[in-house]
């Protein structure tokens, strides 16, 4: 089909044969959502509130996840709990774990969905990272491999024997086939390679992690699924040019729209099956760039991650 056609074919989803009402009771499950104070994760957080999960909203800020929540009690009844994390700084990351881990000896799903889009070439992560790479992948990258044990425990007390890893990737990713690691600290790289190249690297970075994750630990029960959750209308365009918005924001959905496919890949009872799966809107298997799924990447990424985040 090529990247275009899949481009458009993503773009233009059918009607989705997956609705909230086909998720079960979630009762006993402990689930942390990523960035989850606005958007998706916010729209994702809601559902799994009606459904009874105990729902962790981990995002940066206090001030906007606390008026979140209260939102979301208003609406749904049910209250989420604050998990303070900065994905764009690495000792936050192992802060927030080391706080979940106390309070928590289990973890059933994870919703890798905090991120960011389009920012300046010029901004960087605490540890002098590209900030989209850097958020997007790397932060996540560490929050995820701190919680695997926590994840084979989980999958130990579900029925099905699964844990889950959803991890928020994009149809951007369509538009580059690498990741260009060795300018993740380079500025002058950085500036020749652009803000939109880095948050296309960072999106197929995200489907080379989810799929070399399934590879690792598919056989400790844990599911690990990349997805585009579509084109949706978010506070992730707030860096994106208005010129293209005013262009393209008619192929824009709104936000309750993206959280469909990412609860079918983590509470569904068919996403038990979908390890190492990329979905596309709404709740479609599909197929990412071949070069996401090469084992080889796969390997040079983790062991690039591993050294990288060694403590």
């Amino acid at each position: 089909m090529g990247n275009i056609g899949s481009y458009f074919a993503e773009s233009f989803p059918p009607k989705s044969k997956f609705n909230v009402e086909d998720i079960p009771d979630l009762t006993g499950k402990v689930v942390i959502v990523t960035g989850g104070n606005s958007g998706i994760g916010y729209e994702t957080i809601k559902v799994l509130l009606t459904k009874n999960a105990k729902v962790y909203m981990a995002s940066r800020s206090k001030e906007r996840a606390e008026a979140a929540i209260s939102k979301l009690k208003a609406e749904t009844g049910k209250e989420a709990i604050y998990l303070e994390v900065d994905l764009s700084n690495l000792d936050s990351v192992r802060k927030a774990t080391d706080e979940f881990k106390s309070k928590e000896a289990e973890l059933h799903v994870l919703f890798n969905n905090g991120g960011v889009m389009n920012t300046p070439i010029e901004q960087r992560t605490a540890d002098g990272y590209d900030l989209q790479f850097g958020t997007n992948v790397i932060g996540h990258y560490l929050f995820t491999k701190r919680l695997i044990p926590l994840l084979i425990a989980g999958a130990q007390t579900s029925s099905d024997k699964k844990a889950r890893v959803v991890n928020i990737s994009s149809s951007a990713h369509l538009f580059t086939n690498s990741v260009s690691l060795d300018a993740l600290k380079d500025p002058a790289a950085l500036k020749k390679l652009g803000s939109g190249a880095m948050y296309m690297q960072s999106k197929f970075g995200v489907i080379v992690f989810s799929k070399e994750l399934a590879r690792r630990y598919g056989d400790k029960g844990i599911v690990s699924i990349s997805l585009n959750p579509g084109n949706l209308k978010t506070d992730l365009q707030r860096h994106t040019p208005g010129a293209f918005m005013v262009f393209f924001g008619w192929l824009f959905s709104p936000a309750p729209f993206g959280a469909l496919t990412p609860l079918y890949a983590g509470v569904s009872p068919q996403g038990a099956e979908l390890n190492g799966k990329y979905l596309i809107p709404w709740a479609r298997v599909g197929k990412p760039r071949p070069e996401a799924e090469d084992p080889k990447l796969g390997e040079k990424l983790w062991s690039w991650l591993e050294a990288e985040t060694k403590e």
